[in-house]
Order: structure tokens, then sequence, then C-alpha cells
């Protein structure tokens, strides 16, 4: 019985210990759309998409065409800001205060350019 108590009291110490070095973090982060579709682009946004969650820690994001902008939940542990807003650049799109990287813009389609 004292075991089983000594192995449970571990279990929940180490669920404990887990959650807390986790460093869930969203940042919102101004950026350039210049489409109403860029969420379903099947070039722009399979790619947006696709590039985007290959930084390790980035868990989740959400476009917001209207507003433009791009909401991020990554973890804190396994990346950065700057990462994140480096790799939004490097696929064309302005992020924040960092502009989009020319020829990535450049090879964006039409639509997802300012006219």
């Amino acid at each position: 019985m004292r075991n089983s108590l000594l192995l449970i009291l571990f279990t929940l110490f180490s669920f404990t210990l887990s959650a807390q070095n986790s460093k869930n973090e969203k940042a919102v982060i101004q950026t350039t759309i210049h489409c109403d579709h860029c969420k379903a682009c099947e070039t722009c946004g399979q790619s947006f998409q696709e590039n985007l969650y290959k930084i390790t820690g980035v868990k989740m994001y959400e476009l917001d065409e209207k507003a433009m902008t791009l909401t991020v939940f990554y973890n804190g542990k396994k990346t950065n800001l700057d990462k994140i807003k480096t790799a939004i650049t490097k696929l064309g799109y302005d992020a924040d205060e960092m502009k989009a990287d020319a020829e990535a813009y450049e090879k964006l389609d039409g639509c997802c350019k300012k006219a």
C-alpha cells in the first residue's frame, strides 16, 4: 500500500514538473495580406502553413485576413518570436517591423501582392 502511494505521489510530481517546464506563449503579429482567401490559397496558403509548422515549437496559428494579423501559439523554450517573424518574412510577408524578403514576395501569386 505504501509503495502504491509513493508511486502515485511520484507520478503527480512528475506531471507537475513537466507542466512547469513547458513555456507556452502567444504572439499577435501584424502582417501584410492582400487577398481574402490566403488561408485557402492552394499555393501561398499551403506553403505558408507547411513552412510555419516546420519551425520547432510552433503549435498553432490563426490568420485573420481582415485585421491582417497572425496569432501564433508556440513553445518559448523551443523557439522565439524573432525566429517566427524571420520565417514569415522568408515566405514573402511582413511580420511587424520586419519587411518581407523581396525574392520571396516576388514568388507569391498575384492575388497575394499589393494591387
